[in-house]
């Protein structure tokens, strides 16, 4: 396993990290899994004994329950462990029970920590964009719980690009600790986050931690054009997301993935996996497991390398379209491109050079 450090923090983390969504399947989460506690206690101790030190959880996972039964997988290993969580999903009727408010920020991490049996988290989500609050608010409960010593490190999880560039300002312009780390979703088959996310994550400061690899169960070689999702998965039971933007494509992709997987005896997952460990500007990938067969499949894929052509195959099939204003730059500004963006640009250009332009 190797680690590196998150963003402009001193936190090493492992590359792949352990999510907790599986661990409890009760409050609308039944279709994400479920496991008895011997199970979760087998999953945490064998991420730990592959090297594995980021575990990641949320007040939303199953209302809290997962907060709990991983909170009772720590045990006597808390030392070892480098714990996020989440928070700012409406989870009552209690307006204030939601959002990147300040009395929803310090209520919530009281209620988390008391699930999970810690005095304080390593890092702390929010969980979502919330623009009816002041940014101010949210940057200053932060850093008043790493005062406080309840949190060490705080992030941001499914921000905008300006969203999070005005965040990360307002902290450095007003001499507080900005967020460290940022979650956001990323696939094969959803690649938007390359064209703002992950260049402006690295370029802050801010390191990249992946959710859901594998798209919430589409990318598992399951589902195919010609096979359902199975009850009793999420894509099974109507789990709501995410958004496919093109069926085809999606299929396509499946057969791709489908395709490259037999060449090195390898599962669908792992190829994803394999291919996103190595994509620029990706620090970290949350990983989950609903058994103990799972847990070992996903960890087998941190030693597939795949070959040049074939994840040249992958990248080029689903390179995403060049949108404004970043075709125009690839056009006519390269050379003026911040670091962390350019092989982005790189391939939009190389997409444009051969599109034919006789019209």
């Amino acid at each position: 396993m190797d680690y590196n450090l998150l963003g402009n923090s001193g936190l090493n983390v492992s590359k792949y990290a352990l999510g907790t969504i599986p661990f409890s399947g009760t409050k609308g989460f039944e279709p994400a899994a479920d496991m008895n506690q011997q199970t979760a206690d087998y999953i945490v101790d064998y991420a730990l004994d592959k090297g594995i030190n980021q575990f990641d959880t949320a007040n939303l996972y199953a209302g809290g329950d997962a907060e709990i039964v991983f909170g009772r997988s720590i045990r006597n290993r808390r030392h070892d462990m480098v714990i996020s969580s989440k928070t700012g999903f409406q989870l009552t009727d209690n307006p204030n029970d939601g959002g990147a408010t300040r009395i929803n920020i310090e209520s919530s991490i009281d209620e988390t920590l008391e699930r999970l049996g810690t005095d304080y988290l390593d890092l702390y989500y929010v969980h979502l964009w919330d623009g009816q609050v002041p940014v101010a608010e949210t940057v200053n409960v932060m850093n008043d719980l790493i005062r406080k010593g309840k949190i060490r490190y705080w992030g941001v999880s499914n921000y905008s690009g300006w969203a999070l560039g005005m965040t990360h300002t307002y902290a450095k312009e007003n001499g507080l600790i900005p967020p460290i780390a940022q979650q956001i979703y990323y696939t094969p088959e959803s690649r938007e986050a390359e064209y703002e996310l992950l260049p402006a994550g690295k370029a802050l400061g801010i390191g990249n931690s992946i959710w859901a690899p594998f798209g919430e169960g589409l990318l598992t070689g399951k589902i195919t054009r010609n096979k359902k999702a199975e009850p009793g998965t999420r894509q099974g039971n109507d789990w709501p997301e995410p958004y496919i933007k093109n069926e085809d494509f999606y299929y396509d992709l499946v057969d791709i993935l489908i395709d490259t997987a037999s060449k090195y005896n390898a599962t669908v997952p792992q190829v994803v996996l394999a291919w996103l460990r190595d994509r620029p500007n990706v620090d970290s990938i949350v990983i989950g497991a609903r058994n103990e067969a799972q847990m070992k499949e996903n960890m087998e894929s941190y030693t597939l390398e795949l070959t040049e052509k074939d994840r040249q195959l992958i990248d080029d099939f689903t390179n995403p379209e060049p949108i404004y204003p970043l075709w125009h730059r690839a056009m006519t500004a390269m050379d003026r491109a911040t670091d962390s963006e350019k092989v982005y640009l790189a391939q939009y250009k190389k997409m444009m050079d051969k599109k034919n332009k006789d019209i």
